[in-house]
């Protein structure tokens, strides 16, 4: 009876103090992402081949650069885009964890031709966003763009790097 008394006042003992010692708080500091221009990029129609918008493009080719996208950013300029390049062609989903401003996302073949578009992604939403074909390619712009310029499955893209 004594060991067990003892065993407990032991156990109180540790939890009084554990509780008193004072809890520091961690706070963790990100580097701001802002864009980064590393190509131009033409939308094109497809009946006429005419350029539909100039897009200055930052690209992500990397295992890194594709997984976080335009997580961590506050917003993109409407000039601005991020093109994703992928080494095969297979149907794609995106999500939109992590990023800040709403978006649409524009699937592309290998052939350079949009097969899909999701509209208006929503801001740090974990819904899957599929292709509705195999992509290539992943083109991000800000949510309402496509349909200001019109874009459509079969208009195409072209691009240069810096």
């Amino acid at each position: 009876m004594k060991r067990i008394i003892h065993t407990i006042a032991l156990i109180g003992t540790t939890l009084f103090f554990t509780n008193c010692v004072e809890k520091k708080e961690t706070k963790v500091l990100t580097k701001k992402v802002t864009f980064k221009k590393e190509g131009d990029l033409k939308l094109l129609k497809a009946e006429s081949d005419s350029i539909i918008k100039n897009l200055q493009i930052e690209i992500a080719d990397n295992e890194y650069e594709t997984q976080t996208g335009l997580m961590y950013r506050s917003s993109m300029k409407d000039s601005e885009a991020m093109l994703f390049i992928f080494e095969n062609e297979i149907r794609r989903s995106f999500y939109m964890k992590n990023t800040e401003f709403a978006l649409d996302i524009i699937f592309i073949n290998m052939d350079k031709k949009i097969v899909s578009i999701q509209k208006n992604a929503q801001p740090l939403d974990k819904t899957s966003l599929p292709s509705e074909a195999p992509a290539m390619y992943v083109l991000e712009v800000n949510a309402g763009l496509s349909d200001k310029w019109g874009l459509a499955p079969g208009d195409s893209i072209d691009w240069t790097t810096n």
